[in-house]
């Protein structure tokens, strides 16, 4: 009977101090985080993409989607993915307007600004003789 009311406090004991040091290790990773910037700059970067988005959506009359990356603080890139290709506007006219947007909204220079156009998906040989063959 005493090796068994002595077990059973020793675990508790055990998984108590586990709990505490994930919990110490947790708010200490959550005051590292807060304390750089990061929570903020995750943020603060979605709200310029979107604002990013808008702000083209006024000019070139599409909504594009907008990624960003930040490394140590600094906007290493961001991605403007329209939707489809835009034929009736020149392919440098959105990127001055991509360009522009992306420094008025971010508040500083994108190390890189990529333009995409999403093509939808693709056709392949294989995809086209089972499309074949479902029409028969």
């Amino acid at each position: 009977m005493q090796g068994t009311s002595v077990a059973v406090p020793a675990a508790r004991a055990g998984k108590v101090r586990s709990t505490a040091r994930a919990l110490l290790a947790l708010a200490l990773l959550a005051g590292c985080a807060a304390g750089c910037g990061l929570v903020d700059a995750v943020f603060d970067g979605f709200k310029h993409a979107r604002a990013v988005e808008q702000d083209l959506l006024a000019t070139i009359g599409v909504k594009p989607a907008v990624g960003f990356n930040w490394h140590n603080g600094r906007l290493t890139s961001v991605t403007v993915t329209f939707p489809g290709l835009l034929q009736d506007k020149p392919l440098q006219e959105l990127a001055d307007a991509a360009r522009s947007a992306v420094g008025k909204e971010f508040k500083q220079r994108a190390d890189n600004v990529v333009l995409a156009f999403a093509l939808g998906p693709s056709a392949t040989v294989a995809a086209q003789a089972d499309q074949a063959q479902d029409k028969n």
